[in-house]
């Protein structure tokens, strides 16, 4: 089992998640190694955990079923959970964000590409839209007529 683990300084806000729900699924998009020939996939590869594809031979499913072109061994990737929201500490601890099973390959590099949720952390208002591929997001809490971010993101994984 591996882990997306988000690490990130939240100044009035929390419950930081990505949109993800039956109707405006996430795509996770990761980096992706063969671990038989240590081959990298040229591009990143995208993974919902409400999409599943068959692997070959009849042997179930899998969010992510991926041939290596260079050695021709399947591998698959399954997100094992709903995406856990992270909450602002202070100071920003590491918190797993969503678990994956890989067999056959490991993903060693997450692209944040998608829409993120967050929630006032005084006032509980909601914010949309966000966008993390920058690494830093800034917005104004209208109810608490404060400037709110998210800064200093980092993004690791790890086996859990």
């Amino acid at each position: 089992m591996y882990a997306l683990t988000l690490t990130a300084e939240l100044t009035g806000v929390t419950n930081l998640r990505p949109k993800d729900d039956e109707n405006n699924p996430f795509w996770y998009t990761f980096k992706v190694q063969c671990t038989s020939c240590r081959e990298t996939h040229p591009k990143p590869v995208s993974v919902s955990r409400f999409e599943t594809n068959e692997m070959s031979g009849s042997r179930g499913e899998a969010n992510f079923v991926w041939k290596c072109k260079n050695c021709k061994r399947e591998s698959t990737a399954s997100i094992q959970t709903a995406p856990t929201p992270y909450q602002q500490t202070e100071p920003p601890k590491p918190q797993k964000i969503i678990e994956f099973d890989c067999r056959g390959l490991e993903f060693t590099e997450f692209h944040s590409e998608g829409e993120w949720l967050a929630d006032g952390l005084e006032t509980g208002s909601k914010f949309t839209g966000i966008e993390l591929v920058e690494g830093d997001w800034y917005d104004y809490d209208e109810k608490s007529s404060e400037e709110v971010s998210i800064k200093d993101v980092k993004w690791t994984i790890n086996r859990s």
